[in-house]
C-alpha cells in the first residue's frame, strides 16, 4: 500500500486530502482558510504567501487525522484556483499580490486584447477560445502598464497551482489544462500562443518568462529541501503537474469520457464536460479548455454561487443550517422576489461591470426567507442559462455530479434538479478537486514506476476505484415544479433583456 497527498488552493482557502491506492479511502483531510483583498473597483487579490501557510496548516492536520508519517506519502499533486497571475523575479520572489480568477478590474485591459485580436472571433480563430476579463492575460497587461518597475524585474509568469508546484519542487513549469485559461495558449495545438503573447509585450521578457509546459501524467519534479524540512516528505517524493480546480475536480468526480458533467455550487459557478477533440463552440462564453486528463474540458463559468448565498447570510447574520432553514420555509419563486446575483460581476453572460439587484419586492414578500430563496434560485439561473448554451452547441445532458458547498443543502439540490430539468447526485466525497488531484498523483506514480497498462486506461480505473455517488444525495426534477421554475426562468430572462440587453 501507498499513500498519496491530494491538494486544492482554492479562493476561500487550502484543502489537503490523503489516500491509499489500495482501498480507495481518504485517511485523513484538512483545511485552512485564505483572506481575500476586496474592493469596490472590482479589485479581488491575495498574497501568495497566505496560500504557503494554509498550505502547511491543512497538510499537517491531514496527517494527523490519517495516523500516518508524512514520509510515507509516496507522491502529491495540487489542485489551485485557476486564472490567478504569479509574478515572479529571477530569485524566484513574487513581485505582486496576486490578482485572481474573480477579479474585474483588468476590465479595460481585456477589452482592449480582445479588439486587438479581432474580436470574438479573431480570439476564438487564434486561441480557440475568447479572452475574458477573468483570465491572466489581461492581469498580465495591467502589471506591464500599472507597475513598470517590477515588470523590469518579470523573470517568470505562473498560475497559482504552478506556483505551489515551484514551492514544492523549485521548477518553474505550467501544464496544459490550467495554463489553456490563461488567454496566452493556443487550446488546439496546446502550446503558448506568440501573437497574444506579443500584443501584450513585444519585447520578449513576457515570452521568456513563459514557463515550458508538461502533460497531464507527467511530473513536475521531485520535492526541494524547502517543502522536505516544512511538511515532513521524504527526499525522492514525486510532485504530478496538477492542474486547475476545474480540471481537478473533473477527475475527482470521474468526468474523463464524454457524455458526463459536472456542475460545482462553489465560489463561483461551474458546468464542465468532456471531449475527446477541441471544442470551439460558437458561443464566446462557452471556454475549450485543455482537461488535465489529456483531452479537453468544455467549460462555463459563473461569477456569483455561493460567494453571492454567503453575502446574504451575512447580512442576515446566519450560519449555513439556519439558511438552509429559510430556503426550507419559501416557496419556488420567492413570493415573487428576484435577484440578479451579480455580486462580483458576471462573466456568463459578459458583464463585468454589473452589480447585484433585487426586483418585485412589496412589503408582503420582504421576508428573509424570500431573500435567501432568491439568491439561490438567481445564483442557479445563471447556471442554468450556460446549460442551455451547453445544449445549442450539441452537448447532452443525462445527469448531473453537483459538487461544491452549495450541493451540501438538499433544497438548493432539488432546485437545481427541477430548474435543470436533470437528475443530480453528489459524490460521496465532497472536496472533488482534492480528491481529482489525489488520484492524478496516484496515475502520474505509477506511470513513472513503470505501469504497463496505457496512460487513458489506467486513469479509467483510478476513478472507477475512485469516485462513488451517494445515492442519498440524488434529486430528480419534480413535474409541477419543473414547469414552474420553466416560467420563473423565463421571468429571470426577461430581466436580464431588460437590464443590460441580455439575451439567450
Amino acid at each position: 500500500m501507498a499513500l498519496y497527498a491530494g491538494i486544492d488552493c482554492g479562493t476561500q482557502g487550502t484543502k489537503v486530502v490523503i489516500v491509499d491506492d489500495q482501498h480507495g479511502t481518504i485517511l485523513g483531510s484538512g483545511s485552512a482558510p485564505h483572506a481575500l483583498i476586496s474592493d469596490a473597483s472590482g479589485r479581488r487579490e491575495q498574497q501568495a504567501e497566505w496560500w504557503i501557510t494554509a498550505l502547511k496548516e491543512a497538510f499537517h492536520q491531514a496527517v494527523a487525522a490519517a495516523g500516518i508519517d508524512p514520509a510515507q506519502i509516496a507522491a502529491l499533486a495540487v489542485s489551485g484556483q485557476q486564472h490567478g497571475f504569479v509574478a515572479l523575479d529571477e530569485a524566484g520572489e513574487v513581485l505582486h499580490t496576486v490578482k485572481l480568477w474573480c477579479d474585474t478590474s483588468t476590465a479595460e485591459e481585456n477589452a482592449w486584447l480582445l479588439a486587438q485580436l479581432g474580436g470574438e472571433e479573431g480570439s476564438l480563430a487564434q486561441l480557440g477560445l475568447t479572452l475574458a476579463t477573468g483570465y491572466t492575460a489581461s492581469k498580465i497587461l495591467w502589471f506591464r502598464q500599472q507597475h513598470p518597475e517590477l515588470w523590469q524585474r518579470l523573470a517568470t509568469m505562473l498560475l497559482p497551482h504552478d506556483y505551489l508546484n515551484f514551492w514544492l519542487t523549485g521548477e518553474r513549469r505550467a501544464e496544459y489544462g490550467d495554463a489553456s485559461g490563461s488567454g496566452l495558449f493556443d487550446i488546439r495545438q496546446r502550446c503558448w500562443d506568440r501573437r497574444t503573447v506579443e500584443l501584450i509585450d513585444n519585447s520578449g521578457r513576457l515570452w521568456r518568462a513563459l514557463p515550458p509546459l508538461v502533460s497531464a501524467e507527467q511530473p513536475v519534479g521531485i520535492v526541494c529541501e524547502r517543502a522536505i524540512q516544512a511538511l515532513g516528505l521524504r527526499a525522492g517524493t514525486l510532485v504530478a503537474s496538477g492542474g486547475g480546480d476545474n480540471m481537478m475536480a473533473a477527475i475527482g468526480t470521474g468526468n474523463i469520457q464524454p457524455g458526463m458533467l459536472t456542475m460545482s455550487l462553489g465560489t463561483s459557478g461551474t458546468l464542465f464536460s468532456c471531449a475527446d477533440s477541441p471544442v470551439v463552440a460558437d458561443s464566446a462564453m462557452i471556454a475549450g479548455f485543455c482537461s488535465s486528463s489529456n483531452g479537453w474540458l468544455p467549460l462555463i463559468c459563473t461569477m456569483n454561487v455561493t460567494s453571492a448565498s454567503t453575502a446574504v447570510q451575512n447580512l442576515l447574520q446566519q450560519d449555513v443550517v439556519a439558511f438552509n432553514r429559510a430556503l426550507e420555509e419559501a416557496e419556488p419563486g420567492a413570493g415573487g422576489m428576484l435577484m440578479l446575483p451579480f455580486f462580483n460581476g458576471e462573466r456568463v453572460p459578459e458583464l463585468p461591470g454589473a452589480r447585484a439587484s433585487l426586483h418585485n419586492l412589496d412589503s408582503n414578500n420582504f421576508t428573509p426567507a424570500n431573500l435567501c430563496l432568491a439568491v439561490v434560485e438567481g445564483a442557479t439561473y445563471g447556471l442554468r442559462y450556460g446549460l442551455d448554451l451547453f445544449r445549442q452547441q450539441g452537448i447532452e445532458v443525462s445527469e448531473i455530479r453537483l459538487t461544491g458547498g452549495g450541493a451540501n443543502s438538499p433544497r438548493w439540490r432539488q432546485i437545481v434538479a427541477d430548474v435543470m430539468n436533470c437528475p443530480v447526485v453528489c459524490p460521496q466525497e465532497k472536496e472533488s478537486a482534492a480528491l481529482g488531484a489525489a488520484i492524478q498523483a496516484i496515475w502520474c506514480h505509477r506511470l513513472a514506476s513503470g505501469s504497463p497498462q496505457p496512460a487513458a486506461a489506467l486513469l479509467a480505473r483510478l476513478c472507477q476505484q475512485f469516485v462513488q455517488l451517494d445515492e442519498s444525495t440524488r434529486a430528480r426534477p419534480d413535474a409541477e415544479r419543473q414547469r414552474r421554475y420553466a416560467d420563473l426562468y423565463q421571468r429571470y430572462l426577461h430581466r436580464l433583456q431588460k437590464e443590460y440587453e441580455v439575451t439567450l
